[in-house]
C-alpha cells in the first residue's frame, strides 16, 4: 500500500473516472477553490469556441471538497500517463496532502491549470462565464453538461461550491430566456 496513489478529483474527475482504482471517497484539499477559470478546447469546447472548465486558484483558509481514489502499485504508471494525457490542455500534477477529515490525510496528487498555459482564461463576471459555457460544445458534450454533472456530484457528496453554485445560476437564466 506504501507504493499506492491516491488522486483528488474536483472537476470531471469527480464522475468520469477512466482508471482503475482501489477505492474511493469524498474528500478535500486545504488552501485552494475550484474555479471555472480554464479554457477547454478539446473537451468541452473547440479551439474557434473554447468552453470553460475548473481548475484550482491558491487561497489561503479555503478548503475544496472532491473524491480522492486510490490507485495500486500495479496501475500507477499507467493511470499517470493516462491523467497526463487527459490533462494535457493546461494542466499540471501538483503534489498536494487530501484530507479525509482533520486528522486523516494521505499525500497525493491532483492537476491544476497554472495562469501561465494557453488556455487559461482567468476570471471573469458570473454572467461572462455562463455565456462562454452556455454557447460551447466539445468531443466530451456540451459546456453546460459538465456544470451540471459537477454540481451534481457535489451534492450527492453534501458538498457545497458557491462558485459552482453561482456559475449554475447563470446558466440556467440564460436557458430560461432562450
Amino acid at each position: 500500500m506504501n507504493d499506492d496513489l491516491w488522486v483528488f478529483g474536483y472537476g470531471s474527475i469527480i464522475w468520469r473516472v477512466d482508471f482503475p482504482y482501489v477505492e474511493q471517497q469524498p474528500a478535500y484539499i486545504k488552501d485552494w477553490s475550484r474555479r471555472f477559470w480554464q479554457g477547454s478546447i478539446d473537451h468541452r469546447g473547440t479551439p474557434s469556441s473554447p468552453g470553460r472548465v475548473v481548475t484550482l486558484i491558491s487561497q489561503p483558509g479555503e478548503v475544496c471538497r472532491g473524491r480522492a481514489y486510490r490507485v495500486g502499485q500495479e496501475h500507477r504508471d499507467e493511470v499517470l500517463a493516462s491523467l497526463d494525457h487527459r490533462e494535457k490542455g493546461g494542466y499540471e500534477r501538483l503534489n498536494i496532502d487530501i484530507f479525509f477529515d482533520e486528522t486523516n490525510f494521505t499525500p497525493g496528487i491532483t492537476y491544476h491549470a497554472t495562469s501561465g498555459n494557453p488556455n487559461y482564461l482567468g476570471e471573469a463576471p458570473y454572467s461572462d462565464i455562463a455565456k462562454q459555457i452556455a454557447s460551447a460544445h466539445g468531443p466530451s458534450g456540451s459546456n453546460t453538461e459538465y456544470v451540471y454533472k459537477l454540481y451534481e456530484s457535489l451534492q450527492q457528496m453534501n458538498a457545497t461550491d458557491a462558485h459552482v453554485d453561482s456559475v449554475l445560476q447563470e446558466v440556467r437564466l440564460i436557458e430560461e430566456n432562450t
